[in-house]
């Protein structure tokens, strides 16, 4: 250790929070997944949240460019990437304007100072520099030349000036690196595996990150540095996964546990894209993915793999579901299984492209012509996209049904510690595909199984000729029928199948007292936050518990015995009341809604203070 570093105290932390910031090519996104990966492997819990802008190519210095990376890490268990920044790095004015009210008060504020000129300033909307106006004497401000110091350290590779710039995010991850006592191995390592082709490039990379450390070290202004002791998990083998690339495995692991190959059909829509992205690199593992020139053709082509004996997935956004709908009527009157994978963003319309909502549940629900009831399961973090797609798998070769699953941006771009599973240790998803039938009676592809499934026949199959479509079927025989009376038959048959389910579901789990004052109801994303706010309320002694509920069509059976053991239902929300809605509709429980729609997550301070309300 050098004697200027010896000389710095260092300050033990349960936790912290850092965010980088910056124009949306400035390397935000590489500078906190860095910082994340190099923390996981610390041994820290870590929780993040991205933020990427809305504009593909923003003008540079905007503030419609910002694009941010928080990361919490701590040494105990976290559901969050927590509520306010501990430290911010800041790469230009705008990055400063957008993002400092997220800041503690007395935070640590690190700036390029570089990115704080006359025409920064404008484009961010300061009348005058905030750096010298007084304006910031409430927070630790240090005033770092990062693109200066970035070139000087470059400076004998021969680079442009165009691309030496390029390297100041490592820079400024090597700063905060010192600053929280992170090791730079695992991140120099990532640098000759990403830039090894081009030598240059990873040398002043690996410069700039040293630079970037060293300042901390040789710096006065920072006068003292702080430590995160590794977490108490349980043991086994973990790695940093997002919600997509969870999902994704998830798809690929319940593809070999129904020993059903795997046919992704997609169009590119964000914040869902990474999920296509992933698959497509897993041939090896008997995986095909097919990007269909529309919405439409991507699912229909993902009834045709199913009809043809694959595990069919789709995977869209909001607006993709809504192009998608009358194909998924045209699958639940086939009862094919297959999965439509919904990551949710703020809408409607293009809305919010790259922000997070929950507001898709009635489309998921209701958004189809017709009776056309699917079940619906919703992710809760990153990792638990891994369970929820062989979970959602399962209920759809079952009961032989489409089936939505639902995530969201927050979930889907959000990473965490996820244990690596042993495959061996995976139940099984059985298929059983009728075999050749050669007793010379019709074959019939509507007949009835205990769980009101039909055969899935794979075509071909000697004996098993026979016809699907969208117009009613007969019942038992599949033929086409216009009779008023097996049509009611088929709808309500179609239904009770999808109803039958909560019977096979897990009864719902309560976290906290089995009756009491306040019970938290919460689906998908919202949970770490709802979770974590329960917790703040029980160390002060509050009567309130916290159900968070996976299935959402069928709802648990055991659900509206549990709801009418509390005083008080709360619902938070990160769309009107949808949920609330569907509670109320269904157990005429007179729920209230905590109902959010920035694009943002909850902060657990502000749950804690509504729900707190709820207990007067």
């Amino acid at each position: 250790m050098a004697p200027a570093e010896q000389r710095k105290p260092v300050v033990d932390l349960d936790a912290a929070t850092v965010r980088f910031c910056g124009d949306s090519g400035d390397g935000m996104q590489l500078a906190g997944t860095q910082l994340t990966n190099t923390s996981a492997l610390a041994g820290n819990d870590v929780a993040t949240f991205p933020d990427y802008p809305a504009e593909i190519r923003a003008p540079r210095g905007t503030k419609a460019g910002v694009s941010g990376f928080q990361i919490r890490f701590a040494a105990d268990k976290i559901f969050t990437p927590g509520d306010q920044v501990n430290a911010l790095v800041a790469m230009n004015a705008a990055a400063l304007a957008t993002n400092l009210q997220d800041l503690e008060p007395g935070g640590i504020l690190i700036v390029n100072d570089d990115g704080f000129g006359t025409r920064d300033l404008e484009l961010a909307g300061y009348e005058e520099n905030p750096l010298e106006d007084g304006s910031l004497d409430s927070y630790q401000l240090h005033r770092v030349e990062m693109t200066k110091l970035t070139r000087t350290a470059v400076k004998d590779l021969g680079l442009s000036t165009k691309e030496a710039d390029r390297c100041r995010n490592f820079f400024a991850m090597g700063l905060v690196f010192w600053l929280y006592d992170r090791s730079l191995e695992p991140t120099e390592r990532f640098i000759l595996e990403k830039f090894g082709r081009r030598p240059a490039v990873a040398e002043a990379n690996q410069k700039a990150l040293r630079a970037g450390y060293n300042y901390g070290i040789t710096t006065e202004a920072i006068a003292r540095r702080f430590a995160v002791r590794p977490a108490k998990l349980p043991p086994g083998t973990y790695r940093n996964i997002t919600g997509n690339l969870a999902l994704a495995w998830g798809l690929m692991a319940a593809s070999e546990l129904s020993h059903c190959p795997l046919f992704y059909g997609t169009y590119p829509i964000t914040p869902a894209s990474d999920i296509l992205h992933e698959l497509s690199r897993r041939k090896n593992f008997n995986v095909r993915t097919f990007q269909a020139e529309d919405e439409i053709a991507a699912i229909t082509s993902v009834i045709g793999a199913a009809f043809g004996g694959a595990m069919g997935v789709t995977g869209t956004s909001g607006p993709g579901v809504s192009l998608k709908s009358e194909a998924m009527g045209l699958a639940v009157m086939t009862e094919l299984p297959l999965l439509v994978v919904n990551v949710q963003r703020a809408g409607p319309s293009t809305g919010l492209p790259t922000k997070t909502e929950q507001a898709d549940l009635y489309q998921a629900l209701y958004g189809r012509h017709g009776e056309c009831p699917m079940p619906v399961l919703a992710a809760k973090s990153p990792a638990d996209c891994f369970e929820v797609a062989i979970e959602a798998w399962r209920i759809a070769v079952q009961y032989m049904t489409p089936v939505i699953l639902l995530s969201d941006a927050y979930v889907a771009n959000g990473s965490e510690p996820w244990q690596i599973p042993e495959m061996d240790r995976l139940p099984q998803i059985p298929v059983a595909h009728p075999g050749p039938q050669t007793n010379g009676h019709p074959f019939l592809p509507y007949t009835r199984d205990a769980r009101l499934s039909r055969p899935w026949a794979v075509p071909g199959t000697p004996g098993l000729m026979h016809r699907i479509g969208g117009l009613e079927r007969q019942d038992r025989t599949g033929a086409v029928s216009y009779d008023p009376a097996n049509h009611e038959h088929m709808v309500r048959l179609r239904a009770k199948k999808i109803a039958g389910i909560a019977r096979e579901i897990p009864p719902q789990p309560v976290e906290g007292p089995e009756s009491g004052s306040v019970l938290v109801v919460s689906w998908g994303g919202t949970y770490g936050a709802v979770a974590t706010a329960v917790r703040r309320l029980w160390e002060d002694g509050a009567s309130v518990a916290h159900a968070h509920l996976r299935y959402l069509n069928p709802l648990p059976e055991n659900l509206g015995r549990i709801l009418e053991r509390f005083d008080r239902v709360v619902v938070p929300e990160l769309n009107m009341g949808q949920l609330r809605g569907i509670l109320r509709n269904e157990f005429l429980v007179d729920a209230v809604g905590l109902n959010k729609i920035t694009g943002r997550p909850f902060t657990v301070a502000e749950l804690v203070e509504s729900i707190r309300r709820e207990l007067t």
